[in-house]
């Protein structure tokens, strides 16, 4: 069997570090830890296969913008006959604050139009998520600003243990089940 683990981003250089991607980022955190091929391109996406702790990866980053996500989830699934519930999706939440991990099984995207692109393009909303908190704006600030831009120098120094988190939460949904990853995942933010 195998995992198809689609980490959501922007493609290009300028929005490479900021929190709209931290999905592409907990992608490079799990190449890391384990054996990976050279990516290759897919359709819409760009994807490496590999094994991590003896399980089937295919990561994803899709190629299109954020709020088309969609078209490179259906096209993998399909060229690649993964079912959707083996399927995790990891994005940036921005409900929660930078350090909160969160798993989730189902349900609606709750305004992320990556997510909504997913769930419009497999019509179903029933496939895992890894949420990384990225926090809000202050009050006067944009949200699409706030995505768009890079870390702070205090977040920055925080982003390396929250993606590691992030990485383990996905390890644990193919390891020990979404249950089992929510009880342990779902919590406190990292101090």
């Amino acid at each position: 069997m195998t995992y198809l683990i689609i980490g959501l981003g922007n493609p290009g250089r300028e929005y490479a570090r900021t929190r709209h991607n931290v999905g592409w980022m907990c992608l490079d955190e799990l190449e890391r830890r384990g054996r990976f091929g050279r990516e290759r391109r897919e359709g819409p996406a760009r994807v490496r296969s590999g094994v991590l702790e003896g399980f089937d990866f295919v990561t994803a980053r899709p190629q299109r913008y954020m709020n088309l996500s969609g078209q490179a989830g259906t096209h993998l699934t399909q060229k690649l006959g993964v079912d959707l519930t083996d399927v995790l999706v990891v994005h940036d939440e921005a409900d929660f604050p930078l350090g909160k991990i969160q798993v989730k099984r189902g349900g609606s995207s709750a305004g992320h139009k990556g997510v909504q692109s997913l769930i419009d393009g497999w019509r179903a909303d029933q496939f895992v998520r890894v949420r990384i908190g990225v926090g809000k704006p202050g009050e006067d600030g944009d949200l699409v600003d706030h995505v768009l831009d890079a870390f702070g120098v205090d977040e920055r120094k925080k982003l390396p243990a929250v993606i590691s988190r992030a990485a383990d939460a996905v390890v644990s949904v193919v390891r020990d089940g979404v249950d089992a990853a929510m009880a342990t995942f779902n919590r406190a933010p990292i101090d």
